[in-house]
């Protein structure tokens, strides 16, 4: 009886960790979001791949003030906020966090079709 308690619980505990669980609690936080980021459409390889700019789009460009669920609260140059709207379709070169300055592409019905970080960019011309 106790052989079987035992081999349970060391099958039990195997496939917890297969599975992907963090028993040990070695991850972070900010490790698990990059994995949803990676899980997303959006997400793409590599930070030195350029996004194609569409052309049936027009562009903002701001420093993000406010990260909400599915959207960028940008601050213009101007001082003007809006807010773009993004989804599983929207590309994204990587996640932006609130001081980061980014540009994103918006289409006629509102949705970002496209948002870049451009802090790396202006900094390296």
């Amino acid at each position: 009886m106790r052989m079987t308690s035992w081999y349970l619980m060391a099958v039990l505990g195997a496939s917890l960790l297969r599975a992907g669980c963090n028993i040990a609690g070695t991850s972070t936080q900010e490790d698990l979001g990059r994995g949803i980021v990676r899980g997303t459409l959006g997400a793409q390889p590599g930070s030195e791949m350029r996004l194609p700019i569409p052309t049936d789009a027009f562009s903002l460009k701001g420093q993000v003030t406010a990260v909400e669920g599915g959207a960028y609260v940008l601050q213009e140059v101007s001082g003007l906020e809006r807010r773009v709207a993004h989804d599983e379709n929207t590309r994204i070169d990587r996640p932006a966090h609130v001081g980061d300055r980014i540009e994103a592409f918006v289409d006629d019905k509102g949705r970002a079709v496209l948002i870049r970080n451009i802090d790396h960019d202006e900094g390296s011309q």
